[in-house]
C-alpha cells in the first residue's frame, strides 16, 4: 500500500441546512401578502378545528375554508403539526413564562401578600390570554386531555408542561408552608382540571359572571381553599 493510498480523504464539507424561500425582503409587499395568507389559513384552520375537532379536519378541508389551493398550504407550513404549533405558540410562550416567573417568586414569597403576588402573575397571563387569543385558549382546552396523536401534539406536550410546572409551583409552596400538605400530584392537578374547566365554560359561554374576574377569583381560590 503507497503512502498516498494511506493518506485519509479531505474531510466532506458540511452542508448547508436549506432554508425556505421568502418572497422578497422581509416588510416588502410580497412578504406583506405572504404573511396575510398564512394569517388567511391560520384562520380558517382555527374555525374548523373549533368546530369539527383537530382529526375531523384536513388540510382540503382548510384550504376549501380559506379560499386557496390546496397545494399553496405547504408554501407557508410544513404540515397540519407545524401549524398547530404556531397557533399556539402565543398560549406557549405567555403561560410557560408567567409559570416559571410564579415559581421563582415563591421560592422567595414570605408574607400572604408576596404569595398572591406570585400567582396573581399567573392570573394576569391567563387574562391577557382570554382577551386576546380567545379562540387558541378554547382550541388549547378542547384538545388538550385527548391522545397526543398527529397535529394535536404541540398541545399535548403543553399540556404536559403546564402540569409539570403546577406540580413544582405545589411542591416550592407546600415547602414554605404555604399550602396544605396534600399530596402533591393531588393538589396540582386538581387545581389544574378545575381551572381549565371554569375556563372552557367562559370561552364556551357557559360562565354566566364578569370573565375578567375568573383570574382573580381563581387565584384566590386556590391561597383560601389549599392555604395551609
Amino acid at each position: 500500500m503507497t503512502n498516498r493510498s494511506r493518506q485519509s480523504k479531505p474531510p466532506m464539507k458540511p452542508r448547508r441546512a436549506k432554508q425556505a424561500r421568502r418572497p422578497g425582503p422581509p416588510g416588502g409587499v410580497r412578504d406583506t401578502n405572504r404573511q396575510k395568507k398564512a394569517a388567511t389559513i391560520k384562520d380558517a384552520a382555527l374555525n374548523l378545528f373549533l368546530e369539527r375537532g383537530i382529526d375531523a379536519v384536513s388540510v382540503d378541508d382548510i384550504m376549501k375554508r380559506a379560499g386557496m389551493a390546496k397545494g399553496g398550504f405547504y408554501r407557508y407550513f410544513e404540515s397540519q403539526t407545524a401549524l398547530v404549533d404556531e397557533l399556539i405558540s402565543p398560549l406557549r410562550t405567555l403561560t410557560l413564562s408567567a409559570l416559571e416567573t410564579c415559581r421563582a417568586d415563591l421560592r422567595t414569597a414570605s408574607t400572604r401578600d408576596a404569595q398572591f403576588a406570585a400567582y396573581r402573575k399567573v392570573g394576569a397571563a391567563v387574562a391577557t390570554l382570554l382577551m386576546e387569543y380567545p379562540g387558541e385558549v378554547r382550541l388549547y382546552l378542547q384538545e388538550c386531555r385527548a391522545p397526543a396523536n398527529g397535529p394535536r401534539v404541540p398541545i399535548v406536550e403543553l399540556s404536559r408542561s403546564i402540569q409539570t410546572y403546577a406540580i413544582g409551583l405545589t411542591e416550592t409552596a407546600q415547602a414554605h408552608h404555604i399550602l396544605k400538605a396534600i399530596p402533591v400530584g393531588v393538589s396540582a392537578l386538581t387545581v389544574v382540571g378545575a381551572s381549565e374547566q371554569l375556563l372552557l365554560a367562559v370561552l364556551q359561554d357557559r360562565y354566566t359572571g364578569n370573565p375578567l374576574d375568573v383570574p382573580e377569583a381563581l387565584t384566590t381560590l386556590i391561597l383560601d381553599g389549599l392555604r395551609r
